[in-house]
């Protein structure tokens, strides 16, 4: 299950990028720029790298181990990945995180997205010697149930943070490529659990701003939402837009823009950003005046229409970052972000390094990223879903940390 560290150096960080196409040599460059930042032993590794690095994940991740040696080693191929200011996209490219954090805990998963087992989990330690503070978790989309997953953790590891996301390199089962101090995996889930001693931040940009106002649901069936407060929803929605809505934001909505946002803590008196979950709209039924919506609507919840935009996507995560401090960053992308969403490259990758004065970033871009929102954990798309180490919320400034 990979071992434990004692973490007796200070905490340090480094993250590395190559766009090399030979696997080896790519490997080699960002191992070395490793090594020259922080040096060897750290007690954690993050592996990415793009389709044509891939077939040689097993190679690179051996590399790493014999030349970095980390204490944990965790990895995956994904169609692009992040570094410091930089996004790959479909194109050749090895990403490497490293820490010093002390003690940490390699998991090797399994969660079969069918299956009446009460307890479904696989591989989950039970010899813990730490309370554990945050989970870092790589995914296959085709073999791993996250939602089922996140119900578990929460029965028994109430308000542990998830952060990551699932594997985007292949199109179809097994094409997946996972690793996990040398092993290699094509299903199922790899990860990282970290202490509770260790300052880990969650940042969820979901990238969209409400529309309208709050309304409770008074009639729905599974994901279909017929009625917001005793009237048809699209009567709802079409109220917004005639009395809310200028052209453009009309405009966002007719391109697929819109989304619902269901509330997570229904106790709370006012809602603000981060208090919704929010999911696309799939669809509507003017005859019958209902919407279809990617999640599961129970009457008596509390929604809110949201639009997704480039814009309003930068300014959700320039938002969000503005308070921030921290030593170093993970950055879990959706893979409907980057230069399809904001058309041009490396807007996420920018931004953080914007807001954490250049911090260490490395990251990929996910077929659904994970991570807290109203303290429970969700699988989301088109979402930025950040681990902020050493965050300080904007209290004073963290200093770099030399290795």
């Amino acid at each position: 299950m990979g071992g434990l560290s004692e973490g007796r150096r200070p905490p340090a960080f480094a993250a590395a990028l190559s766009e090399h196409p030979v696997t080896a040599h790519a490997t080699g460059e960002v191992v070395g720029q490793v090594l020259e930042t922080m040096g060897d032993r750290p007690d954690l590794a993050l592996l990415f790298v793009t389709p044509p690095h891939a077939g040689a994940l097993e190679d690179a991740a051996a590399a790493v181990r014999a030349t970095l040696a980390p204490t944990v080693l965790v990895g995956c191929a994904a169609e692009s990945v992040a570094g410091p200011r930089r996004e790959v996209e479909q194109a050749a490219a090895v990403s490497l995180w490293a820490a010093r954090l002390g003690r940490v805990r390699a998991v090797e998963l399994t969660c079969p997205p069918v299956g009446d087992d009460p307890d479904p989990i696989g591989g989950w330690p039970t010899d813990l010697d730490f309370v554990p503070g945050a989970l870092i978790l790589l995914a296959d989309p085709y073999s791993f149930d996250a939602d089922r997953f996140f119900a578990w953790l929460l029965d028994r590891h109430p308000g542990l943070p998830v952060i990551g996301g699932m594997a985007s390199a292949a199109r179809g089962p097994g094409g997946n490529r996972l690793t996990v101090d040398g092993r290699m995996r094509t299903a199922g889930a790899v990860g990282a659990l970290l202490p509770a001693a260790v300052p880990v931040a969650t940042v969820v940009s979901q990238g969209c701003r409400p529309i309208g106002q709050p309304w409770a649901v008074t009639r729905a069936e599974r994901n279909v939402v017929y009625e917001l407060a005793g009237r048809p929803a699209m009567e709802r929605l079409l109220e917004v837009a005639e009395h809310d809505l200028g052209p453009e934001e009309v405009s966002v909505i007719n391109q697929g823009g819109l989304h619902l946002g269901r509330v997570i803590d229904e106790h709370k008196a006012d809602f603000s950003r981060g208090d919704f979950l929010v999911r696309n709209v799939l669809g509507a039924d003017r005859e019958v005046g209902a919407i279809a919506v990617n999640d599961m609507v129970d009457v008596g919840t509390t929604v809110q229409f949201h639009l997704r935009d480039a814009s309003t996507a930068d300014e959700d995560l320039r938002a969000l970052l503005a308070s921030r401090r921290a030593q170093a960053a993970l950055l879990f992308t959706c893979n409907g972000r980057g230069t399809r969403l904001f058309r041009r490259p490396d807007h996420d990758a920018d931004v953080l390094a914007d807001a954490l004065d250049e911090a260490p970033v490395a990251g990929f871009f996910a077929a659904g990223e994970f991570g807290p929102v109203g303290g429970h954990n969700f699988v989301h798309g088109f979402t930025a879903s950040i681990a902020l180490f050493g965050d300080g919320h904007g209290v004073g400034t963290l200093g770099r940390v030399s290795p």
